[in-house]
């Protein structure tokens, strides 16, 4: 095993003054081990965060007409785990709220993911749930292996709904047609038979009552702990004194990308506040409508719907995926995963350096797959 140290000989060893854990980044993966390792393991840590602000992504905060948004795009929070619920329940109070989503399709907006309604509605039907599953089977198409995107929903639903609700959407979101994607990109999104038009349905559904950043202050807030924002981890690297580091970044770039780049998708985000018609305190019926079809923007969401604020104007986003920006989504397909293992390969041989996070991972994970990865990666560093 090699040390980071190494490629770093100014380094100082951690030691009286110094940081037990460096961690690089303040999102959920950062944040979370930052706050185990203070708490429960007694270690002093610097929290380090090219960004101004707490919270990554998952980042709020008011605008100027006092409406709070999320400025990354939408992070509702949903998990099946008690374990990781009732962790970030020490930082927060909830605000319940199970989200919905409509899709723009044929002049109308459809539940998503595809339900009972969605069909009848869609095409002028009235099955029952029994006919449905009969409906999904005759238009089903026969994939003799389900290798890519396409293929999961067309031996799923059929060509068309693909075609209407899932092929413009994905080739929007990744620059790519679902035939080109991992077959991981749309399973993810499930058929229903009944009517249950949740977008999610895990036991524990709901927003932090008083938003994201105000959670992640109170995790932070721990006096072992010490943050510093908008600084580059590699101007204080070789400065600070530290004994182990948790790197929640690229892992590509953390290794100058020494294999070449591994691809990302990035969003470029719009953000409008408006005034609801008269007599409505919102211009959607849902928080967030999916536009597979037209506009260039894959999805608006209105924010009102999530945090549940009482205001007479309301914000919404547009997102426009984009292949510049900061890194979102990894790009799903079989060579990326190759050279990402490469990448892993050389981070395993790091003795003093542990990699966390969808970054760091190459990995689309949830909130929740992030904060549950955290909490066990933290048992593992204190009882390896």
């Amino acid at each position: 095993m090699h040390s980071f140290k190494s490629l770093f000989p100014t380094a100082a060893a951690g030691g009286a003054g110094g940081y037990d854990t460096l961690v690089v980044g303040a999102g959920f993966a950062g944040s979370v081990i930052a706050e185990r390792l203070a708490s429960e393991a007694g270690q002093r840590v610097l929290v380090v965060d090219k960004r101004r602000h707490v919270g990554g992504n998952a980042h709020d905060r008011y605008d100027e007409q006092g409406l709070l948004i999320h400025p990354y795009g939408p992070r509702i929070f949903h998990t099946n785990s008690a374990e990781v619920f009732n962790y970030l329940s020490r930082f927060t109070e909830w605000r319940p709220y199970q989200h919905r989503v409509l899709a723009s399709v044929d002049g109308q907006l459809l539940p998503m993911p595809i339900n009972l309604d969605t069909v009848n509605r869609l095409y002028g039907l009235q099955l029952t749930s029994f006919e449905v599953n009969d409906f999904f089977a005759r238009a089903a198409e026969k994939v003799d292996s389900v290798r890519t995107s396409e293929d999961v929903v067309v031996s799923r639903v059929g060509r068309d709904l693909y075609e209407k609700f899932f092929r413009g959407y994905t080739r929007k979101q990744w620059g790519l047609d679902p035939s080109e994607l991992d077959a991981s990109v749309t399973a993810r999104v499930p058929t229903r038979t009944s009517r249950d038009d949740r977008y999610f349905t895990d036991t524990y559904q709901a927003m932090p009552l008083h938003g994201y950043t105000r959670m992640f202050e109170r995790m932070l807030a721990h006096p072992n702990i010490h943050v510093m924002l908008g600084t580059d981890y590699r101007d204080i690297v070789h400065v600070l004194p530290w004994k182990h580091m948790v790197y929640t970044g690229a892992i590509d770039s953390f290794f100058d990308p020494r294999h070449g780049r591994l691809p990302y998708r990035s969003l470029h985000f719009e953000h409008v506040t408006v005034q609801p018609p008269a007599g409505q305190s919102t211009v959607q019926p849902v928080g967030t409508v999916n536009h597979p079809n037209d506009h260039l923007y894959t999805r608006a969401t209105e924010f009102k719907h999530l945090t549940g604020q009482r205001h007479e104007a309301t914000s919404l986003v547009y997102e426009y995926p984009h292949s510049q920006g900061d890194p979102y989504y990894p790009v799903p397909r079989p060579e990326n995963s190759a050279l990402y293992r490469r990448y892993e390969s050389d981070a395993e041989e790091l003795s003093d350096v542990t990699f966390i996070g969808r970054l760091a991972s190459y990995e689309y994970y949830n909130m929740d797959q992030v904060v549950a990865q955290a909490l066990s990666t933290f048992k593992r560093l204190v009882h390896p």
